[in-house]
């Protein structure tokens, strides 16, 4: 079994409860490694396990089997094989997935995340980035310093670690030259130089004998400088750092166990924060003072950073998930427009204007991506003209969110550690879920401060009321050729010979004036659609009823559409028809262009429709005609208005 350190077996027999006691208090560093293929990240973490006395009998028993049967070190114990779990790692003797571990010292408690050095693994990378202190940053010392050597030291820069180790690894297989390792470290140092990066140390060492990795070797008696162990021991960590900076704490859930009790769990982001201390709430800007701090264990009399609490407060104010808890005299600000640094982590390429889910700290937004400003070239960092970024693809772009929230920026103005809680977000597509995109905030854009919505004397009801209707917004979507305008434009003579005040935006007619700067890219349709649906809003606004004959392929740009309106007013019509009927009916030939390949990105040819999956009213061509389809269309506007 995995024994204890010899200067804790005593503590051991002597005070149980003082050993466990010691072992909570212990810091923890959180550490990264990185760098390129096959560099030795699995085989280094695998000794650090072994010299640390991790790993169990049993464990060492299964290592020494898999090494004679899978191994890459002929009949010496592969170290590796302690790290890389998966089948497909194994097999390939690569790292595919980030995979955690943890170990400890008599000095200090640790969790390592090895990541991918593939380059289509990236996002990997980043995923273990985000929450180290430290880059263990690996170069096999017979390649030097690579593109995924300097990829991910930028990477790391940019997620906010400020410390990096550069470790020389395989020097055995150099006959474990001095000057071959000097100059790889003055490499790294003029890139180190140019990236900002200050606090850095290489440190020559080998997975495989295991010099300089927990014990100096004598094969490198030239080198004076720290083990690698001893400086993971040594090291400064961020956590205190955090402590000093001015107390925020994102709320998490409301606790309401019963009606004598209402408290805010969240854990401290930064700062520190004791019973009756003034707080502000935002992004209301409320203020209230500190009554308890409660955790499971009793009520404290401070909390700081890292520490998951409940607080209450004195006073009955509103505050729920989402909301942040702040120091009152230096609370963080609230915008809906930003600038960001985005790294892209999604297969498909980030479509400017569409709607994805901005996730930061507990706050969820639906936000949108301008066109990158530049996408950086991580060789020679410079700054590119981009349309879109692809995978791995990192760049600058504006980002802007339906409602404000509350950040920082993500890099500390005062050289501090990176405000991870709330300048560090994730994008998520709607339709799978998926991460796509990790990102970091620099700062809000000036006209999000300085533009205020104009409070109006006339109201949206008055203008409904003066014109005797509810205004509504009825969304006909559907192939090219299904009949959408038609359907539309006789709903709309059946509700005007009514009395009604309506409107028809049609797709053809708006794509003559308001948008016929763009184009039929998924990029163009997307802002197609976002710009009939601000205008569709602001007549809705008007008392109007508005009628849309928009193809509006993309489930997401409906669904953002529909979150614009009012609460039930906003109707999706799906005008089906299948494809082959579409392209009989289609007089203008577009089909026949399409197919012919002079009309590119043509919906239902080769660019994709997605039908509704729950419309307010699905319309089958094949079984209506068109005047039944416009009486069942306004019967619905007649139950509408009853209401």
């Amino acid at each position: 079994m995995a024994l204890p350190h010899a200067d804790d077996r005593d503590l051991i027999a002597a005070d149980i409860s003082a050993y466990l006691e010691k072992q909570t208090s212990k810091e923890l560093l959180r550490f990264i490694t990185c760098g390129s293929v096959d560099d030795g990240k699995s085989t280094l973490i695998g000794r650090l396990l072994y010299e640390t006395r991790q790993i169990f009998d049993d464990q060492m028993a299964a290592l020494e089997a898999d090494s004679k049967k899978i191994g890459t070190q002929g009949t010496n114990i592969d170290f590796a094989l302690l790290v890389d779990g998966l089948s497909a790692e194994r097999e390939q003797g690569i790292t595919i997935d980030v995979a955690y571990r943890f170990f400890s010292t008599s000095k200090r408690k640790f969790i390592v995340a090895d990541t991918p050095g593939h380059e289509q693994y990236t996002r990997n990378m980043v995923t273990g980035a985000s929450t180290a202190d430290l880059a263990l940053l690996l170069v096999d010392a017979r390649n030097g310093v690579l593109e995924q050597t300097r990829r991910h030291s930028i990477l790391a820069q940019l997620v906010g670690i400020r410390r990096v180790v550069l470790a020389v690894t395989k020097m055995d297989l150099v006959d474990n030259d001095q000057g071959l390792f000097e100059a790889i470290a003055a490499d790294y140092r003029s890139f180190a130089e140019r990236i900002g990066i200050d606090e850095w140390i290489a440190i020559p060492v080998s997975g495989l004998t295991g010099d300089n990795v927990a014990g100096q070797g004598e094969a490198m008696g030239w080198y004076s400088g720290p083990t690698l162990l001893d400086h993971l021991e040594s090291v400064p960590i961020d956590s205190a750092a955090d402590q000093a900076k001015p107390f925020r704490m994102p709320v998490q859930w409301v606790s309401r166990p019963d009606q004598h009790f209402r408290g805010f769990a969240g854990q401290v982001a930064a700062g520190r924060v004791a019973p009756g201390d003034e707080v502000r709430i935002l992004p209301s800007g409320r203020i209230g003072q500190i009554e308890r701090i409660v955790t499971r264990d009793g009520d404290l009399d401070e909390a700081v950073a890292g520490q998951s609490v409940t607080l209450t407060l004195t006073q009955e104010i509103d505050c729920s998930r989402g909301d942040v808890i702040a120091a009152v005299k230096d609370p963080p600000h609230a915008a809906d427009q930003f600038e960001a640094t985005i790294v892209w982590m999604a297969d498909e390429p980030m479509i400017p204007g569409r709607g994805y889910w901005l996730k930061l700290a507990t706050q969820t937004a639906t936000a949108t991506v301008a066109h990158p400003k530049h996408q950086l070239n991580v060789n020679t960092l410079e700054e590119l003209a981009a349309k879109t970024l692809d995978l791995n693809a990192i760049g600058v772009a504006e980002v802007t969110t339906d409602r404000g929230i509350v950040f920082e920026a993500y890099k500390d103005a005062h050289g501090g550690p990176p405000n991870r809680t709330l300048g560090g977000f994730i994008l998520i597509d709607k339709l799978s879920n998926a991460t796509v995109a990790a990102g970091m905030l620099h700062f809000a854009l000036r006209r999000a401060e300085n533009v205020h919505w104009q409070a109006l004397d006339v109201s949206r009801e008055t203008h409904a009321r003066l014109k005797g209707q509810k205004p509504a917004v009825l969304w006909f979507t559907g192939l090219s050729g299904a009949g959408k305008s038609t359907i539309a434009n006789l709903v709309e003579k059946k509700l005007a010979a009514m009395g009604r005040h309506t409107f028809l935006l049609d797709g053809d007619n708006v794509r003559h004036g308001l948008n016929k700067d763009l184009g039929f890219t998924e990029a163009d349709r997307i802002e197609n659609i976002r710009r009939i649906g601000e205008v569709a809003k602001l007549m809705a606004d008007a008392g109007l009823i508005v009628l849309t004959a928009f193809i509006s392929p993309f489930r997401a740009e409906r669904e953002m559409v529909r979150r614009m309106m009012a609460e039930g007013e906003f109707f999706e019509i799906f005008v089906d028809t299948p494809l082959e009927e579409a392209e009989q009916r289609d007089i203008k030939g577009l089909y026949a262009k399409a197919r012919a390949g002079e009309l590119p990105n043509f919906t239902g040819i080769d660019s994709p429709y997605e039908p509704p999956e729950s419309p307010e009213l699905w319309i089958d061509t094949t079984k209506l005609s068109a005047e039944a389809a416009a009486e069942t269309i306004v019967e619905r506007m007649m139950e509408f208005e009853k209401r």
